[in-house]
């Protein structure tokens, strides 16, 4: 199983909103792009059942299109360099073997992406978000469980950008995308998130 955990706050381009007013209280509805400075990817997985180990992407980018008035009409798309998977500490045999054709096969497959299609307000600030994920070569239904953290209109003489925040987490089995070596042994579902 993996576990993706996301998190992440994107901002909105100054240039259509220069005239903010300090007392606005919600980001105004747009396109969001990912502040990567304020983002991160880590994936999770079992390690042949004796433990779990915790890793992350270290290069994605999303585009998220939000209306706070309207969640349910938000829209997002990440996309992940499979090629940037960080593992701290492995041996380069453990890096060569999940970066390989064994897992990611990153030279064949450079790319997973995450492509919403609906969303479903589960609570005040919780949500399921239903879409695609194309990974090895395979796209599969996924759904994500996600948090809206807040944002804001930008903020006069210190952050003009309108910011959103969010964190998503979600799981899948590895062998559903055709990464099949080592099962049936643990360790083959995978979970990811936001933060």
């Amino acid at each position: 199983m993996v576990l993706v955990s996301v998190a992440a706050g994107v901002r909105e381009p100054l240039k259509r909103y220069r005239r903010l007013r300090c007392h606005a209280a919600v980001p105004p509805a747009g396109q969001y792009h990912l502040d990567k400075s304020h983002a991160s990817l880590q994936v999770r997985v079992s390690h042949l059942g004796f433990s779990t180990y915790t890793t992350r992407f270290g290069r994605f980018d999303a585009e998220l299109t939000f209306d706070p008035a309207r969640l349910t009409a938000a829209r997002v798309v990440t996309t992940i360099d499979a090629a940037s998977l960080e593992m701290d500490e492995a041996p380069t045999e453990c890096i060569d073997i999940v970066k390989g054709p064994q897992f990611l096969d990153t030279a064949k497959f450079p790319k997973i992406v995450f492509r919403s299609e609906r969303v479903r307000v589960t609570g005040e600030k919780s949500m399921e978000i239903s879409g695609t994920l194309d990974l090895h070569g395979v796209t599969r239904a996924i759904i994500l469980t996600a948090t809206y953290n807040g944002g804001y209109p930008g903020m006069p003489n210190m952050d003009p950008h309108a910011r959103v925040g969010f964190s998503a987490h979600g799981s899948f089995k590895r062998s559903d995308f055709g990464m099949a070596y080592g099962v049936p042994a643990p360790g083959t579902t995978m979970a990811s998130g936001f933060d």
